[in-house]
């Protein structure tokens, strides 16, 4: 897990002095190389212990040490990607649209790889061996966290599981209590703290379901409620109200769940893709 994407996951969870050094260096992760500790907490309207623990806060035994591998961190994608500018640097209002797009890929890219290279495979095979068992799998999320359940659930009933995204709060946590067999209840937040989330996965447990969370955040109360916790790798965009990056992420994780759960019956699930394909393509002609 890169140094930038741990400051992203834990800056929510973060005491108030620790969360404004968060800010800033989530904002311009260079500025820990070019600034003294001293100034790093001037800057952040904090004290010099405050970042020492907020520098352990994330892994690191002291300023030096945080220091040393952001510098290296920054330095490898900076050759990564060149195109990107200065490394570490965030979309401006400076930006041409060509660079602009260029932060906003490298984002992506790395999002991507960061998500899938530290993915347990462990967790994700539960998972998979819960949803392939299931007689009935519910998906809910808020926001942009609704698009990605919508994407499982849309591929699932492509190959005949019986998939649904629950829209409404309530609704959701009334579908959790029915006796209707084996259920899976996937979670979907990006904060992992989005309160109609969790309550959804905590009811969903109680009734003896199998919970599955899909979140950046390890230590959140989503993760804690579920049996199954898949973790994404973000940084986002100055943008973050668009959840573009976060977005990029579960939708690899979406898609890695998805290949899983289609790989258990291989033969079935290309015959089912092939018969859907061709009864839409009927609809067009």
């Amino acid at each position: 897990m890169s140094i930038q994407s741990t400051i992203e996951a834990a800056a929510s969870t973060l005491p108030p002095s620790l969360a404004r050094i968060a800010t800033v260096v989530r904002e311009n992760p260079s500025i820990v190389i070019d600034m003294t500790i001293n100034e790093l907490a001037q800057g952040c309207s904090t004290s010099v212990a405050s970042v020492v623990r907020f520098c352990r806060a994330i892994g690191f035994s002291g300023y030096a040490t945080l220091r040393m591998a952001l510098a290296t961190e920054l330095g490898k994608e900076a050759a990564q990607f060149p195109t990107r500018g200065a490394s570490g640097s965030e979309i401006s209002d400076d930006d041409s649209l060509r660079e602009a797009v260029s932060k906003l890929a490298a984002l992506e890219l790395l999002a991507i790889e960061e998500t899938i290279g530290q993915l347990d495979f462990d967790v994700l095979e539960s998972a998979i061996d819960d949803i392939d068992r299931a007689e009935r799998i519910l998906l809910y999320g808020i926001g942009a966290s609704q698009f990605v359940a919508e994407d499982l659930a849309h591929k699932l009933l492509r190959v005949g599981r019986n998939a649904h995204v629950l829209t409404d709060p309530h609704e959701a946590v009334a579908a959790t209590v029915l006796n209707a067999g084996r259920t899976v209840a996937i979670g979907f937040s990006h904060s992992g703290e989005t309160n109609e989330t969790v309550r959804f996965l905590r009811t969903a447990s109680d009734n003896g379901a199998s919970t599955v969370a899909v979140t950046s955040a390890k230590g959140s109360r989503l993760a804690l409620a579920s049996d199954h916790a898949l973790f994404t790798e973000v940084r986002e965009s100055s943008f973050r109200a668009g959840a573009m990056v976060s977005r990029i992420a579960q939708l690899a994780l979406i898609d890695s769940l998805f290949v899983g759960v289609a790989k258990r019956r291989f033969a079935d699930t290309v015959d089912a893709l092939q018969r859907t394909r061709e009864a839409t393509r009927a609809l067009r002609d």
